[in-house]
Parts: C-alpha cells; structure tokens; sequence
C-alpha cells in the first residue's frame, strides 16, 4: 500500500513539472522580443540603413537578414535603368557624383556639378538676393566654378526673388528632406549642365521685379516672375530627377525659348493645373529644335492639363504613369513630333475626359493631319484612348528621331514608378 501511494505521489510530481515546463514555454512565445531584436527591427525599418551595419547589431537569422537588405535597397532592381545605376550601390552616398552617369534621354549628357567641388547649404535663410551669404543656396548656384551642392540638415527654404542658376551645378537633396516653397523658385536660363534631385518645389510665387544676382560678377534687373517651379529658358543638357512638384502660380516645368537635350524623369506631380509646357509661343522657331524626354514620372490626383503640351519640338514620352487628367494629359500645337511609349494611360471616370491627346489651335499651324503623333506599347485603362496622327510611310524615320532610349514594357510602369519624387533615404 505505501509502495502505490508513493507511485502516485511520483506520477503526480511529473505531470506538475511537465505542465510547469508547458506553461513556461508558453510563457515564452507570449514574451515581447528583447530590446536587441527591437532594435534590429526598427534599424531595419530604416529607407537608409545598410544590411551590414544591420548584421553588427544583433544576431538576425537568414531570412530576416535578406528582408533586412531588401528594404534598404528598395529601389534597385525594379528595371527602373536610372534607379538601378545608382541605387543599387549601398554606399552611393560615399561617391554621390555617381548620379550624374545615370541619366538617359535627350538629356543624358547633363553633367551638373560632376568632378566639381562639394558645397553644403548650411543656411535655410535667404535675406540679400543681391550678396547673398556664403553657406546659403543662393551663394552656391551663381558660382562660376562646377559644383555639387548637398544639404547639410532637413531644409525649408522660402526664396525672396527667383533663384537663378549658373552652368554646371547640381542640386542634390538625397538624405534630407529639402523643400524650395512658399516663394520664389528656379529659373535655369541661358546656362547648360544642371541636374536638379530629391527636392521638393512647390507652391512657388510670382515675384519681382527686383535686382537678383546670377553670377559672382553680375547682378541686374529682373522683372516680374511667372511662378513656376522650374523655368527652363535658352538652356540645354538639363536633367530633373526624383523632385516633387504642385500648387505653384503658372507652371511645373517649363522648357521655352530654344531649349533642348532636356530629360524630365522619376517626378511626382500633382494638384495642379498647368502641368508642363514645352515650347511657349507658335512663332518661336528656335524650338523646332527642341528635344525632351518625359520618362518614369507619376501624375497623380488633381491634374488638369499639359502632361506635357508641346510645340513644334521632338518629344519622347516614354514609362510614365498617370493617374488620370482634368482635361487631357498630352497635347500639342504647330506640328510637334510627340512618340508614347510604354506609357500606363488610367482615364478619368468621366465619360467625355477619356481622350489621352488633345490638338489645340492657338493660332498656328493646324494641319493636324501632318503632326507626327504615335503610341506605342501603351497600356489604356478605363475607357483611355490616343489618337494617332501622321504620315504611315515616314514613321520609321521620324520616331528614329523621337526615341531616345529603348521603352520597358508598360506593364512594368507601376511598378518603375512607385518611387517617383522624392527619396527618403
């Protein structure tokens, strides 16, 4: 009898030990992770952080490692060709000048600030348009020399009159979160080799007449400002990259007066109405020579019109998304050659507003018939439609002359364009 009690008593000691182990394990899987695996995981989080410095902090497992690294090179490998030149190195921000060999288009040759010197804008301020400040943005774009300006911290900068940019400079805001808004914004004119990058511009004003300084050797008078974001005047080999744009008093981007070899890529724009004007009077001759590649952009909510509205130059259209139009996302006048390639067409809901294309009169040429207008590889979604225009026995030619770089298919346009403006990196 006291062997049975005390084989029960046995029996009774393991159930308890194994339920206590049971409940400890449980116990266990319910704990929150340890401050280490914390840490790993929000570093992790970060756009900007490198898989390796992510590999010293803690152990990670495999899997976790390769997601680790996925995340920081978001970006790379998407067939997106400008993003993978440069995005796909981890350490981009130790040769940042890398950038300037990424562009393609008719403004691949830009060149901006390459082999120039670094300057920093240590200074948000922008007080004296005439003898602006050394450390601010003003005091690096008029400088004679090439140079590389970066940023020194995250930035709001309300300019006073237009910035007006010298040869050779590129404004590069990769690492912080840098915004032209809320006054004047960029004038790039009678100048060649500027890229523009990762900046916001918006919500830009009209301003002047003032005396603003466009070089260490010379200041003059300015009248008044059309407010545009950007302002491309007698320029050439112009690249504008990865920026954001909206809200401004006239338009996005503008390429007038006998400006050419410019490449628009990786925006993002909206809530506005007059989006991008190329070629801005009929009886300008100077821009029949005229060459501009729109590529990778997105057009999101609230656009009107001009995605983009040509005149009488030679536009490659090619991979970009839009989101819908107000009106209508490309148009033109006097006899432009426009080549859509690629591109992801979503119409807007309303019955009239499907037409991708419209052919505006203001006055000149009007032969529609003769203008040069081809869609190719474009995807149409939602009742969206392009109409074609042309000579069928020159089109080879002609688009040989329009094409700039070689078009991904348009089913890859969403996903090439989901990092369109600004990079957190």
């Amino acid at each position: 009898m006291g062997w049975w009690i005390w084989q029960r008593a046995l029996c009774a000691a393991v159930f308890l030990f194994i339920l206590s182990e049971w409940r400890f394990c449980g116990a266990l899987r319910l704990l929150p992770p340890s401050s280490s695996a914390q840490k790993v995981q929000m570093l992790g989080a970060s756009p900007g952080l490198k898989a390796e410095e992510a590999r010293h902090e803690a152990p990670v497992d495999t899997h976790l490692r390769s997601n680790l690294t996925k995340r920081s090179l978001a970006g790379c490998g998407n067939g997106n060709p400008v993003d993978d030149c440069w995005r796909c190195n981890s350490n981009w921000d130790q040769n940042r000048q890398q950038l300037a060999s990424c562009s393609l288009g008719f403004g691949k040759n830009a060149i901006g600030g390459k082999n120039g010197q670094i300057y920093v804008v240590t200074d948000d301020s922008d007080e004296d348009v005439v003898n602006p400040k050394e450390g601010t943005l003003r005091y690096g774009v008029i400088q004679s020399e090439p140079l590389w300006i970066v940023f020194s911290r995250n930035m709001n900068i309300k300019l006073k009159q237009e910035l007006i940019m010298n040869s050779y400079k590129t404004l590069d805001g990769r690492g912080h979160n840098v915004h032209i808004a809320g006054g004047a914004c960029l004038t790039v004119q009678y100048v060649n080799n500027i890229i523009i990058h990762n900046i916001h511009i918006h919500d830009c004003k009209s301003t002047g007449p003032a005396d603003v300084r466009s070089s260490p050797s010379h200041y003059g008078q300015r009248g008044k400002s059309d407010g545009d974001a950007i302002n491309i005047f007698g320029s050439h080999d112009i690249w504008v990259d990865h920026c954001y744009f909206s809200r401004c008093a006239d338009g996005l981007v503008d390429v007038i007066q006998g400006s050419t070899d410019v490449t628009i890529s990786n925006n993002y724009f909206e809530d506005h109405d007059k989006v991008m004007l190329l070629g801005a009077h009929p009886k300008d001759s100077m821009d029949k020579g005229m060459r501009v590649t729109i590529a990778f952009n997105h057009f999101g909510e609230n656009l009107i019109e001009r995605m983009p509205r040509c005149r009488q130059g030679t536009f490659h259209i090619v991979n970009n998304n839009y989101q819908g139009w107000g009106m209508y996302a490309i148009g033109g006048s006097e006899d432009p050659v426009i080549n859509s390639e690629g591109n992801r067409f979503f119409a807007p809901d309303a019955r009239f507003k499907k037409e991708v294309t419209k052919r505006i009169d203001d006055g000149g040429n009007y032969d529609e018939d003769s203008w040069n207008w081809r869609s190719s590889g474009d995807m149409f979604l939602n009742g969206a439609f392009f109409t074609k225009s042309g000579a069928p026995s020159a089109n080879t030619q002609i688009y040989g002359k329009a094409t700039s770089f070689s078009a991904r298919p348009a089913v890859m346009v969403e996903g090439m364009t989901n990092d369109a403006g600004p990079l957190a990196l």
